[in-house]
């Protein structure tokens, strides 16, 4: 055995040999760190039994910082903290600062060697990221951008450029040498930028993605972005030409051009032929992802040749490829989950372990310019917003929380910082404080928002917006959403028993919602805008403009107005463009579809919780009465015919949301095809003295119990109730005499008419009468519609 030994592992860097002693020999190579080339990190895992396996290590680290961001999160989300946020707090945690000091991470799970595999990781986690945000852009929105969001798009990336670079000009030749000095420059775009996929991000974690400031952000942010792009482009040149030569430069500068042209008029036309090859409601095939797959992979690689970064390639392909379903929407589902989850995690908790924060003094000239121009910068650019947006006559505080917005710093920043850092074109000290920077804005833009922009301040009822209001024979506005094809003979049922005539006309404002799926950016579509000029879009909504046209035209009387829009939006903020809708258009009445859908049978076919939830929302925030429509069959699909009589009863209990509902029913009351019948239940046991709500409940009866008013097909029956128990047996005996029920919602209204009811309320969004009338228990095809006014926020 002497003399022999036994091969142990090999890698790159060593051969590791144990001979019969036990001791510990190393074949090393040159230009290795000490602490590897000195054999110790390698006995510590020969000791403790453990061999450091590339695969086994890196699967480690990443269900490390997995668990840990995504735990860390959980708690920080709860204080406002967005993700890119925690999992920078997380690196920077993990990093030389603070536990980077200990052994077990920085000899055994954070290895020196295992830091470069996880950094090729990062690259192309940042690759891959770029790529899907390019998908998610709608470039159709540099067409609808006003001029609003393109001045301010202009403005918040020339303006800081131009001073960042004059500033760090006059700086230099006062403090700097020039060997430091070129570094500057690098700098000061990066700080300028106003990346899209940075604010996309940061206002779906504000929540307000779809609200009037975030779709001005949005546009806003699209043409700084592409102003970037040709400003990079141009630099690429520049330094091409400073290198290589002019000839060079513009060989390099026509093959770019030539890539654009080739993505634009060959690859973007395939992509959309595609999508014609793929039926509706089906899959893309595989073949095609895969394929587009290994192009991103190939021209990554082709934009180095022609002199441009490696993401100029990956980027303008992701443009080219067409938002949406079915192409967009499955490429950003096969790939964001891994992205969002596991991939940018990495990629910014690992630049933030690189950051030591002992570094940032202030003891030399670059740190302190550097730290001016970061500054400066910022100010510059938060100027430059507020200059356009106060100009076209914003109010202070959204300005000042769009211009913070456009000025916040996220994921595209940092990686940039971190790039310059690995070609050794900055400093560690320069990169330490460049993250920090980073941070800094991420932790204190997000709460400053919140402190000066609240979205639902301006659905505040501070005008009544009923049907108890809508002065004398004044256009009733209602508006109508629509999800699916499904909701529409109901919903039309619903507008033509309202009886509107000439006296009574009614404008109707439908409003198509759509889930926005594969894109970053929500689309609001006005289709009498585009009549001329029909959009792409419009073929989502066709099915519905074709119906409520119909609907339109069918009325000879000239009493209904009809206007349609589509919204594309995420499913949790869609009641932001229904409240924004009713409250640009003045409705006193929203009406929504109910999220479960009841088959021919009378069983449950469909529930939709976002629906439901959607609901929740509008009811909370809604600037008029809002209705939800429950259709269980006799309204929509079996009672279509307009020349079928129809027979509606309201039941009153009392109080505002009541109150309502028989002032829209008692619109039903002349037409000759209806027979309404309401029903005044009301309490056996009288309560003392009674209360306003009581007199006001008196006095909208009058007309009801006197038959006076001209409702000449209206009948009233009052009874009287002792408690829940009997209410609900008297809804339950005659709810299958009716075709629509109407009742008000009455939400945590207590009386004795429902008192015990509160308690089996499984959808505390209609109500208890609601509830009870739409239960599943009761074999009915009675449809109901349930009622709330306007609340007083």
């Amino acid at each position: 055995m002497a003399g022999k030994a036994y091969l142990v592992s090999i890698d790159n860097d060593a051969t590791l040999y144990v001979n019969a002693s036990g001791m510990i020999t190393v074949n090393e190579c040159t230009g290795l760190p000490p602490m590897i080339n000195s054999g110790g990190l390698w006995r510590s895992y020969i000791r403790s039994g453990t061999v450091p396996f590339t695969l086994p290590m890196l699967q480690l680290q990443m269900v490390f910082i997995f668990t840990i961001t995504q735990a860390s999160h959980y708690v920080l989300k709860h204080f406002g903290v967005t993700k890119f946020t925690t999992q920078l707090l997380v690196g920077i945690i993990f990093g030389p600062s603070l536990l980077g000091r200990l052994k077990i991470f920085s000899n055994l799970l954070f290895t020196i060697k295992s830091q470069e595999i996880i950094s090729v990781i990062s690259v192309f986690s940042y690759v891959l990221f770029y790529f899907v945000s390019g998908v998610k852009m709608d470039i159709g929105m540099i067409k609808r951008t006003g001029r609003k969001a393109l001045f301010t798009g202009v403005a918040c990336i020339l303006s800081p450029l131009l001073i960042g670079l004059l500033a760090q000009m006059k700086l230099r030749r006062l403090w700097l040498k020039d060997e430091e000095a070129y570094i500057l420059p690098f700098l000061t775009v990066i700080h300028c930028l106003t990346p899209f996929p940075v604010l996309a991000c940061l206002l779906e974690d504000l929540g307000i993605l779809n609200s009037e400031l975030g779709r001005l952000g949005l546009s806003t942010a699209l043409v700084s972005d592409f102003l970037t792009l040709v400003i990079n482009t141009s630099v690429g040149f520049v330094r091409i030409k400073q290198a290589q030569g002019t000839v060079l430069a513009f060989i390099k500068l026509g093959a770019a051009i030539m890539y654009v042209i080739v993505v634009v008029f060959a690859i973007r036309p395939a992509m959309f032929w595609v999508v014609r090859q793929t039926p509706e409601g089906r899959p893309v095939k595989d073949a095609y992802i895969y394929t587009i797959m290994l192009m991103v992979l190939g021209f990554g690689y082709l934009s180095h040749l022609f002199g441009q970064t490696l993401l100029f390639g990956v980027f303008i392909l992701g443009l080219a490829v067409p938002d949406g379903p079915p192409l967009g929407s499955t490429i950003v589902n096969k790939l964001n989950c891994f992205i969002s989850y596991v991939f940018v995690p990495i990629l910014v908790t690992t630049c933030g372990m690189r950051t030591d924060l002992s570094l940032i003094k202030f003891d030399n000239s670059l740190m302190t310019v550097n730290g001016i121009l970061i500054v400066l910068t910022f100010v510059a650019k938060m100027v430059a917003c507020l200059g356009p947006l106060l100009y076209a006559k914003m109010p202070l505080n959204d300005a000042l929380a769009l211009a913070l917005l456009l000025s916040c710093k996220g994921v595209i920043q940092l990686f940039s910082y971190a790039l310059l850092y690995d070609t050794q074109t900055i400093t560690e000290q320069v990169f330490a404080l460049s993250c920090v920077s980073t941070l800094a804005t991420t932790i204190f833009v997000p709460f400053l928002v919140k402190f000066l922009y609240h979205p639902s301040r301006k659905y505040a009822g501070y005008q009544k917006r009923d049907i108890m209001h809508c002065v004398g024979n004044a256009e009733l506005r209602i508006l109508v959403c629509i999800h699916k094809p499904d909701n529409i003979p109901a919903v039309t049922k619903l507008l033509n028993i309202s009886c509107p005539s000439r006296e009574k006309p009614i404008a109707i404002y439908v409003l198509h919602l759509i889930e926005l799926i594969g894109r970053d950016s929500p689309i609001f579509i006005s289709h009498q805008m585009q009549k001329k000029n029909v959009s792409n879009k419009s073929l989502y909504s066709e099915k519905v403009i074709l119906a409520f046209n119909h609907f339109e035209q069918e009325d000879n009387r000239g009493a209904v107005l009809v206007n349609i829009f589509t919204s594309i939006s995420p499913l949790k903020y869609m009641h932001e463009d229904i409240c924004m809708l009713g409250l640009d258009k003045l409705t006193s009445l929203i009406v929504l579809p109910f999220h479960r859908k009841w088959s021919v049978d009378g069983s449950i076919e469909l529930e939709d919780n976002t629906i439901r939830n959607l609901n929740c929302s509008v009811l909370e925030l809604a600037p008029c009465s809002v209705g939800i429509l429950v259709d269980r069959g006799h309204l929509g699909n079996s009672m279509v015919s307009s020349e079928s009589s129809y027979s509606v009863a309201m039941i009153f209990l009392g109080g505002n949301d009541d109150r309502e509902a028989l002032s829209f029913a008692k619109r039903m009351a002349n037409n000759s095809k209806i027979i309404l019948t309401v029903f005044h239940f009301a309490a056996a046991c009288n309560e003392g003295d009674a209360h306003w709500d009581e007199l006001l409940d008196n006095e909208i009866l009058i007309n009801c119990k006197l038959n006076n008013a001209g409702y000449e097909h209206l009948i009233f029956l009052e009874k009287m109730v002792k408690d829940g128990s009997h209410t609900a047996l008297i809804a339950r005996s005659i709810v299958n005499k009716y075709d629509l029920i109407i009742v008000g919602r009455r939400h945590k209204v207590k009386s004795p008419q429902t008192y015990g009811l509160a308690e089996w309320n499984e959808f505390p969004e209609l109500g208890t009468m609601g509830d009870l009338l739409a239960s599943s228990d009761l074999n009915s095809r009675t449809s109901v519609f349930v009622v709330q006014q306007q609340q007083k926020n």
